[in-house]
């Protein structure tokens, strides 16, 4: 069975996908820092008959990295997807970079940056084995585009591009996708804009987006789920 790494999948976009990939029949490792919503999460997914490691902890824990990509090894001798999607924004509403706090800017970079990079390198020899694996970084607009407030997101999320186009240069065997999800109707958009409240599609609506790029394999690159989706 193929094996998957996905960060920041008790709710939302992560366990969307987890429970997609399920469905298909792969091995989950899943990650986040709440055990207990965590291994609610790894319950309702092991209802498909696939095995399902839920390790809680921090992605910007170098041994909680380490852990991640040791239950991975336990399921299979290589490692088919690792998802990035653990995400911090920097401040609870999202604030003007004027009023951003410098900490909460190291705390984003660390999350949305670093970690992942970390958990890439830690997990390169599983991608490369067997048939060579795919890194998915979970980009977003705010990454290209200048909205007021996002901007200290934007700019990890921008990082997190740059090192996901570096990467797949670095690693042509491998597929290296930064996927744009769109807003979407998640803790996280509530806890970044809690006052906006137009209707915003659920994760589950941009998952098939993320299984296109998984059944076609096209090259590397950044996509925008939506365009995936409606078959761009």
């Amino acid at each position: 069975m193929p094996v998957a790494i996905i960060t920041g999948a008790s709710k939302g976009l992560g366990h969307a996908l987890g429970a997609a990939l399920a469905r298909r029949g792969w091995d989950l490792v899943l990650d986040a820092r709440s055990a207990r919503v965590l291994e609610a999460s790894a319950q309702e997914l092991r209802r498909y008959g696939t095995r399902v490691r839920a390790v809680p902890g921090d992605v910007t824990d170098a041994r909680h990295r380490a852990e991640l990509v040791s239950a991975a090894r336990g399921l299979g001798g290589s490692l088919d997807l690792l998802v990035s999607n653990a995400s911090a924004l920097g401040a609870e509403p999202l604030v003007r970079l004027a009023e951003l706090p410098v900490e909460g800017l190291r705390a984003a970079l660390e999350t949305n940056v670093v970690a992942a990079l970390g958990l890439v390198q830690e997990a390169l020899p599983l991608l490369r084995a067997g048939v060579p694996g795919a890194v998915v970084a979970v980009s977003s607009d705010a990454a290209t585009g200048a909205y007021e407030t996002w901007g200290g997101y934007g700019a990890s999320k921008a990082a997190l591009d740059r090192l996901a186009a570096v990467l797949a240069v670095e690693e042509p065997e491998l597929r290296v996708w930064a996927v744009d999800p769109g807003d979407m109707r998640t803790d996280l958009y509530a806890a970044a804009v809690p006052d906006d409240d137009d209707p915003r599609p659920a994760p589950e609506e941009v998952v098939p987006g993320f299984l296109r790029l998984l059944d076609e394999r096209p090259a590397s690159g950044r996509y925008a789920a939506a365009a995936l989706v409606a078959g761009r």
